[in-house]
């Protein structure tokens, strides 16, 4: 299992984050801010495996920005900040559940719930990778 120590040097396991942005205009790149988005986890041993058995494929063509919308960016930014539009998310969405008929996740499931709600909501989504 990926780990890290956090500030406090404390052993954690390596997550991957997603929220969603009520206001684009209040978001801030340099601040780590799950709490603010009500994020949902996903675990990185989880996301890895499926992402590369045949996620990546198909993430790949994810229309997203790195870290903020003068980067367009296609995929997750494992290492940083995605955005996704809300326009994308129905796509994003048919991928995660497509994974889910496989995995039947409880991430997963809260992940769909996550995507639901923002597209009901016409909202942006964050994900903070590990």
């Amino acid at each position: 299992m990926n780990k890290i120590y956090n500030i406090r040097g404390i052993l954690m396991p390596c997550r991957h984050e997603f929220g969603i942005i009520d206001c684009l205009e209040e978001y801030d790149e340099d601040k780590y801010e799950p709490e603010k988005y009500n994020c949902v986890s996903v675990d990185d041993d989880f996301l890895g495996e499926i992402y590369h058995a045949r996620f990546k494929n198909k993430i790949k063509k994810l229309e997203t920005f790195a870290h903020n919308t003068n980067r367009p960016f296609k995929d997750l930014a494992y290492y940083g900040i995605t955005l996704i539009p809300p326009k994308f998310l129905k796509y994003f969405l048919d991928i995660i559940v497509e994974e889910n008929v496989k995995h039947k996740s409880k991430e997963l499931e809260m992940l769909i719930e996550k995507i639901s709600t923002a597209i009901k909501e016409n909202k942006w989504m964050i994900h903070y990778g590990i």
